[in-house]
């Protein structure tokens, strides 16, 4: 519900009939028409003022809201809202146990883009080795997927590479055929 009055001060209530914001709700007080909290905790909302109120307390997110700049409290509010979360999901570490767990994510995921990357590079070489043992320059535009003809000899139908079909198991567990 917005408020329909214009007067901008009512955040959440209607004129005539005014229903208390989600704070002024849970601490059992009317809800004046200049209540710090209105904008920012709507009646439609409860959980947002409840979890906040468990953390920081009423009186503490008062203060904050009253030193703060109108343009800045809504950024305020929502740190607070986000940081009393994270406490009642986590409430040792808060926040700084969901940053340390996507942190050692990153760092596991870097170490499987790195092993991957090197594979990679091994394979490269390894197919480069193959082309040079066979006389084929992995650069040479000649290289098209013909074979050249010093290598068809006088048997056409002999094949000219021989496959490797052994499996080797990934650094991620997946079959790799070499």
């Amino acid at each position: 519900m917005k408020d329909i009055s214009g007067s901008g001060g009512g955040g959440g209530r209607k004129q005539g009939a005014p229903s208390p914001c989600a704070a002024c709700k849970l601490l059992r007080r009317r809800c004046a028409q200049d209540c710090v909290f209105a904008p920012y905790f709507p009646a439609d909302e409860p959980q947002k003022f409840a979890n906040v109120h468990k953390v920081f307390g009423a009186s503490n997110v008062n203060k904050m809201l009253q030193e703060l700049p109108v343009q800045h409290r809504g950024d305020a509010v929502s740190s607070m809202v986000y940081e009393a979360n994270a406490r009642v999901r986590d409430p040792v570490y808060g926040c700084v146990g969901a940053i340390s767990s996507l942190q050692q994510q990153i760092d596991v995921l870097q170490a499987q883009l790195a092993l991957a990357q090197a594979e990679v590079v091994h394979l490269r070489v390894r197919q480069n080795a193959s082309l040079s043992s066979h006389g084929l320059s992995p650069a040479s535009p000649s290289n098209s997927g013909s074979p050249s003809p010093k290598l068809m000899g006088s048997q056409p139908n002999k094949p000219i590479f021989e496959m490797d079909m052994s499996v080797d198991q990934g650094s991620f567990g997946e079959t790799i055929w070499c």
